[in-house]
């Protein structure tokens, strides 16, 4: 048996079964229940419609009920059909109930439910500053916070009981260690989290974004973390002097007689040369380097797409680096086609040699910002050379403006001093001409 498109037959298994799928969707409907209906798409899916109209509506409203089979059958849904026809007596739009109680549904999830709801649709939700979604990086760091804070300390709460005051609560919690843990993550791996100020407010701004989305998909009325302030870490801007950097190189020298990984070596150069972000350099590929150019031009930075112009020691060290047939990256790993992983321990080592304990990788960056500042370059151009989209960013290098200037200043007293106490090798006195001679 053949149905065809909207002819009015008892909607039953064996109906379902006949219909076929066309170019277009194909309607069928009911001869028994008025409204009651199923669609089949050219992709083959049938799914149970109920259709209806009610005097304030100007056109007639369509309800999905399911998709056949589990649990939706012909006759399942035939019954959710006549609900609806005896919600439609009753002067009640069937839509709007079905969207209330959906909503009462979701009010009552967990905070933990939420943030896996969240995580599955955030790949695909577009943020307005930017105009595409957050990047996998972004999302990896948010799951973290979701793990380690979030779900442990008011995961098990449910949102329609989620107020203001819990939030400025897991704040708190936060910061002040609650969530903080020290454990094995597997035969090598283990996981330490800390609390503190700047890891709180990371947290808070996740869990802000979490119950703002469930604001816009109706879960939730308003967003419980309006209003909350997010604490303020301190300002790490650290940057190696040179003597440091003395001492780096000699360490990276040692380090390199011992044996230690000389690809992490480069890694560590390429760092300190390029200002460039970690992840930016570890999974730098060779079709990215443009020599000719003397720069990177990468495709998918933490600012989208960027060219971090080269200087020649930079290029350099590019271009003795050893390329490693099948792996398209500039530093591989041991893993066919995959980049250098644990660079971390290897800066471990080198930084107790060379007295560093307290620098990150991170810190590369701003001392590779800091050179470039009080060498006399501006703060525009130095911001350029590190991709910064925003002057503020930049702005925490201002400090290393004042070098430069200061040693200005220091000569010109240092003259003047001299001249005043009479001391030979004073300045040179230049007389100023009075107007008309």
């Amino acid at each position: 048996m053949t149905v065809k498109s909207k002819e009015n037959v008892k909607i039953t298994k064996r109906t379902v079964d006949a219909c076929k799928p066309g170019e277009r969707d194909v309607f069928i409907w009911d001869s028994e229940t008025k409204g009651f209906g199923l669609k089949v798409t050219p992709a083959g899916n049938k799914i149970y419609l109920f259709q209806y109209r009610l005097p304030e509506l100007r056109n007639a409203a369509r309800l999905t009920i399911g998709k056949h089979g589990d649990p939706w059958t012909a006759d399942k849904a035939r019954m959710e059909a006549e609900k609806y026809r005896g919600d439609i007596k009753k002067g009640i739009n069937p839509a709007a109930l079905k969207k209330k109680r959906i909503q009462e549904a979701k009010a009552n999830i967990t905070v933990a439910e939420l943030c896996d709801e969240y995580i599955e649709a955030v790949p695909f939700i577009i943020l307005p500053k930017i105009g595409r979604p957050k990047k996998a990086s972004s999302i990896a760091t948010d799951k973290s916070n979701i793990e380690r804070h979030i779900k442990p300390l008011i995961g098990k709460k449910r949102i329609g009981n989620i107020v203001r005051g819990d939030v400025e609560r897991f704040q708190k919690d936060v910061a002040s260690g609650k969530s903080a843990v020290d454990e094995k993550t597997g035969v090598r791996g283990r996981a330490i989290v800390k609390g503190g100020k700047g890891v709180a407010a990371r947290a808070t701004a996740v869990l802000k974004a979490i119950f703002s989305y469930a604001v816009k998909e109706g879960s939730m009325k308003q967003n419980p973390g309006l209003g909350v302030e997010l604490f303020k870490g301190e300002k790490r801007t650290r940057f190696l002097t040179m003597p440091e950097m003395s001492r780096l190189g000699d360490a990276m020298i040692e380090a390199e007689r011992n044996g230690v990984n000389a690809t992490g070596i480069a890694a560590i150069r390429l760092l300190l040369t390029t200002g460039c972000r970690k992840d930016e350099i570890l999974s730098l590929q060779w079709k990215w380097v443009d020599f000719e150019g003397g720069c990177l031009r990468l495709p998918d930075s933490k600012t989208d797409q960027k060219i971090v112009p080269l200087g020649a020691p930079a290029l350099e060290l590019l271009a003795s680096c050893p390329r490693v047939a099948g792996n398209p990256h500039v530093l591989p790993g041991w893993k066919d086609k995959g980049h250098l992983v644990g660079l971390q321990k290897i800066w471990q080592k080198i930084r107790i040699v060379a007295e560093l304990e307290d620098v990150r990788l991170h810190d590369f960056r701003h001392s590779f910002a800091t050179v470039g500042v009080a060498g006399g370059d501006s703060l525009y151009l130095v911001g350029k050379v590190l991709g910064h989209k925003q002057s503020r960013t930049t702005e925490i290098y201002a400090h290393a403006q004042q070098d430069p200037l200061k040693a200005v200043a220091d000569r010109a007293a240092t003259q003047i001093t001299a001249a005043l106490d009479g001391k030979a090798g004073a300045g040179t006195v230049v007389e100023f001409k009075k107007r008309g001679e």
